[in-house]
């Protein structure tokens, strides 16, 4: 499997003087991602979870609702220049009966660590309509837990703590209890991987259950969790202006400048109760 760290020569400088040193690093590879042989997607990752990852794609964009809709998913032959397998290509077989991705989920480009929605093929595509609509949870979580979840969600990013470089996304309970946290150099592929870590353990939809992410609120992580069935999605960080407003619509409460003991609550306050 390919590295999570890679360690690189820094020069270090300080008050203290230059110092040459190793530093570890995130590591980022191309994870491209194959449906029957066919390419869909090519995205910039941080190795593990890529079956994970591969399901919370395809489940947050429309094309499975169940782990039973994927038949298999294999590395495909993918060698370096020493002929070994880099485990970079990832083929799945659709069940019998699951339609294949239409062409709105294609990429024309690849898709970097830092933006999923913009390589979109088609701009009508990056709407989709859920399976699993969040408007309709009635869960409550109290403002004494979710300022817990920022660290929980700290003290679970190990390959952060060595490289300082990784983005995190967890699934909690309204209760307050941790269920999946995944690190990634990407924050809709760390969101992808905890998605795809529920429907593979049978979870979706993730009913009553709060998506903390540790940067921004974008746009398409909103999207991800209406797609999951996620009622609360919380972020360190700022939301986006296109990020309330599909919060909004789709029901879901969003929360940002989640630090401390304060936050900003945008939409759907009402699950939000003392």
């Amino acid at each position: 499997m390919g590295r999570v760290t890679v360690r690189r020569p820094v020069l270090r400088l300080s008050e203290d003087g230059a110092k040459r040193r190793q530093e570890a690093l995130a590591a980022e590879e191309p994870l491209e991602l194959r449906v029957a042989g066919k390419a869909l997607a090519v995205t910039m990752r941080t190795p593990g979870h890529d079956v994970e990852l591969a399901h919370g794609f395809l489940l947050t964009e429309g094309v499975i609702g169940a782990a039973a809709d994927v038949s298999t998913a294999r590395y495909c032959d993918s060698v370096d220049d020493q002929g070994r397998n880099t485990y970079n290509v990832l083929d799945l077989a659709l069940a019998p009966g699951v339609e294949p991705p239409d062409t709105g989920v294609e990429r024309n480009f690849y898709t970097t660590s830092s933006c999923g929605v913009c390589g979109k093929a088609a701009l009508d595509a990056v709407k989709l309509k859920t399976r699993f609509p969040p408007a309709t949870d009635d869960c409550r979580v109290t403002p004494e837990t979710l300022v817990t979840f920022p660290d929980l969600l700290r003290e679970r990013q190990r390959v952060f703590e060595s490289t300082g470089g990784l983005h995190a996304a967890g699934v909690f309970t309204v209760d307050g209890e941790p269920l999946v946290v995944r690190e990634d150099v990407g924050r809709h592929n760390a969101v992808d991987k905890v998605t795809g870590w529920a429907l593979l353990d049978g979870r979706i939809p993730l009913a009553g259950s709060v998506l903390m992410v540790s940067g921004r609120a974008s746009f398409e992580l909103v999207q991800k969790a209406a797609m999951a069935g996620i009622p609360v999605l919380a972020a360190v960080s700022a939301p986006s202006s296109l990020a309330v407003e599909l919060a909004e619509e789709q029901g879901i409460t969003l929360i940002g400048f989640l630090r401390g003991t304060s936050m900003n609550v945008y939409t759907h306050a009402e699950r939000v109760t003392s």
